[in-house]
């Protein structure tokens, strides 16, 4: 999965990234708009944790996304 396909299935992938980051709200999930390097600066700033940090988690979720996140139900 890449990132363009994440970004263009945004609203659709909100939930996953709620699941992953809880202290996320959903004005925060608004601003970010698919944006990786936003979402990253999010996740940093509201765990209070490192880019390096950021990057890795943003990553390991990225390589567990899949087509069935996009699938309608």
């Amino acid at each position: 999965m890449n990132w363009d396909q994440i970004e263009g299935n945004w609203k659709q992938v909100t939930g996953k990234v709620k699941e992953q980051w809880g202290k996320l709200t959903d004005d925060d999930l608004d601003v970010v708009s698919g944006r990786r390097d936003q979402l990253a600066g999010k996740i940093q700033e509201r765990y209070g944790i490192a880019k390096d940090e950021a990057e890795k988690q943003l990553a390991d979720w990225e390589r567990k996304a899949s087509d069935s996140w996009f699938t309608k139900r």
